[in-house]
């Protein structure tokens, strides 16, 4: 009899034990890294109360807790902790806990955080993934014919290459009809994409950091005029983790975020745009209160390398699509004569939209050449005619036509910095490389 019991209370607890687990969602995932502080993110199925406790790696004898709170329908069932008893350069461990049931996960949970260098030792060498356009098929809702996402597979391939961060690039979900209009529908929609089976590892030992593009936005090719983007806004904030949304007085997503030697400016080349439809006033893809900020802050900055995110192609010279060439060409030479009269050092242009991968290059008179890395898509439709868009600054060798994402590798004394860009397949084959010196960039 007391076998009998035991056997029954121990069938109880598991399957306790399995009901918590059964009402995470999403994730866990990592947000942004500091030195004093990391931010871990995680999205439940229904309200629960949640927790992360964590502890240096090899040292599970002294472990720290997150606050504990309860995750709510209103915003979607998201929660956003800090694990603020870190020190800088130290790896951890983790665990979820959720209605204080420990939730195991079937690959690694570690984060880091960034190492106190600056008058100590030379830049630490470091690695960022790159992609845009990932498009997560739901069949009720996708236009009839052939689906348009595919290979998520290319998620286990990022993880594989264990990158330190992410940076995605725009497009990192698509909105489609039935959810521009409501909270419930860019909920959903956000819910849907994140949940994507092959992403949560990446997810759980990635730092993740984002800027968004039209399908992440609105509408596609949307601008300053959707008039539901403080909700998109307000699902962008919930489901990323970066160290904050608008800067110096400005709505939006844009913001900074530095690791290393590198310093990232992440730009929101929609909420103030021009609509491409206006014919009398002189279009915009930043804003002037953006472009002031953006200009200001590359000349402050004292990084190596000055990686400009933003959601479409800026040195690409066909004016076709949403190129900053085809949309906004005044503000695109106003941007470069900028760079070139503050003698800014190190910028480069990061950026996705076009579901296709190339490097462009812009030589100028005097000074260092401007690049221009377009990494897209990750599991979106391919241009497959991209090859014949005629951009006078592509590289060659450069135009990639399938499923990719890029691997940027930061490493070298302080003097002798590198990038290296490599491009990889969905299964994570390597199809270029390129290196750009630091001393290339003064």
């Amino acid at each position: 009899m007391k076998n009998i019991v035991i056997s029954f209370l121990l069938l109880v607890h598991s399957s306790f034990l399995l009901a918590q687990a059964e009402l995470l969602q999403s994730g866990p995932m990592l947000g942004y890294s500091d030195m004093k502080e990391v931010l871990l993110w995680v999205q439940t199925k229904a309200q629960a109360k949640v927790k992360f406790e964590y502890w240096e790696k090899g040292k599970p004898e002294t472990k720290f807790s997150t606050e504990e709170i309860y995750t709510a329908k209103q915003t979607a069932f998201v929660a956003k902790l800090i694990a603020d008893k870190v020190e800088p350069g130290r790896r951890y461990e983790y665990v979820l806990y959720i209605n204080g049931q420990k939730v195991e996960r079937p690959y690694p949970l570690e984060f880091q955080t960034q190492p106190l260098w600056q008058w100590r030792t030379d830049p630490p060498d470091f690695t960022i993934a790159v992609g845009s356009c990932y498009y997560a098929n739901e069949e009720q809702y996708d236009r009839p014919g052939r689906p348009y996402g595919s290979n998520y597979e290319i998620f286990r391939a990022i993880h594989a290459k264990r990158p330190d961060l992410m940076l995605w690039l725009g497009d990192n979900i698509y909105l489609r009809e039935p959810d521009w209009n409501t909270r419930e529908g860019i909920f959903h929609r956000y819910t849907h994409a994140r949940s994507l089976p092959e992403l949560q590892p990446l997810l759980a030992s990635t730092h993740h950091y984002a800027i968004w593009d039209d399908h992440d936005y609105g509408p596609n090719d949307h601008n300053r005029s959707f008039w539901n983007k403080e909700t998109t806004l307000e699902a962008f904030k919930l489901f990323w983790g970066n160290p904050a949304y608008g800067v110096a007085g400005l709505n939006g997503i844009t913001g900074v975020a530095q690791w290393g030697d590198v310093e990232m400016f992440l730009l929101d080349n929609r909420y103030n745009r021009t609509p491409n439809e206006r014919k009398t006033e002189t279009r915009t893809i930043l804003g002037e209160a953006q472009f002031r900020w953006l200009i200001d802050a590359l000349a402050s900055s004292k990084a190596t390398f000055k990686l400009v995110a933003i959601g479409g192609q800026v040195l690409n010279t066909v004016a076709r699509y949403e190129t900053y060439e085809n949309i906004a060409p005044e503000e695109k030479a106003r941007l470069i004569k900028a760079i070139t009269d503050e003698d800014i050092k190190g910028v480069i242009f990061i950026d996705g939209d076009r579901h296709h991968t190339e490097l462009s290059k812009l030589d100028r008179s005097g000074t260092y050449p401007l690049y221009d890395l377009t990494v897209s898509p990750l599991t979106s439709g391919v241009s497959v005619n991209a090859a014949k868009e005629e951009n006078a600054l592509r590289v060659p060798g450069t135009i990639v036509t399938e499923h990719n994402f890029a691997i940027l590798k930061f490493s070298g004394k302080q003097k002798e910095r590198v990038l290296t860009i490599t491009i990889y397949n969905k299964d994570g084959n390597t199809i270029w490389t390129r290196e750009i010196k630091a001393s290339e960039l003064q």
